[in-house]
């Protein structure tokens, strides 16, 4: 007998889709809120975040040289935890998913801005402010599924 197929595996599979599909969409929001509120939090204390230099010097070069260090980094702080708060909450979802886009827009920057510290051999060997930088495609991903069910 094939475990992998049949009447049993039909009903178990059925059982677990549905409950992915009832579950899911809000664990993703909650889950991805949870990581934007975690690290914009470190932010707000000096040297705990290992993105907090390449975040200032990046916005800093965008930014012209025109806002001090402790704006930036407590603005960006207080931005990904507003993000988080909104992914978390459900509520202002549209705004929020703005912010997100955004702010993710941002954060591939240092790629351009500083290859050189985001890749310890481009376009294939990421540092690990590099790798910080790439998970944020999985973040991108899970902004784009759950805009797609604002409508619905």
């Amino acid at each position: 007998m094939n475990l992998l197929r049949g009447a049993w595996f039909d009903k178990t599979d059925l059982i677990i889709t549905q409950w992915m599909a009832r579950y899911g969409y809000r664990l993703m929001s909650v889950s991805i809120g949870i990581v934007f509120v975690w690290f914009g939090f470190l932010k707000f204390f000096p040297g705990l975040s290992p993105a907090q230099d390449l975040a200032i010097r990046t916005i800093t070069l965008m930014s012209f040289g025109l806002i001090p260090d402790f704006l930036i980094i407590n603005g960006l702080a207080f931005w990904e935890v507003l993000i988080g708060v909104g992914l978390i909450s459900g509520r202002f979802m549209r705004e929020t998913l703005l912010l997100l886009f955004l702010q993710m827009a941002g954060t591939f920057a240092p790629v351009f801005l500083f290859t050189d510290e985001v890749f310890t051999r481009v376009p294939y060997a990421p540092t690990l402010e590099g790798q910080y930088i790439i998970k944020n495609l999985v973040l991108i991903s899970a902004g784009i599924v759950l805009g797609g069910k604002l409508r619905k």
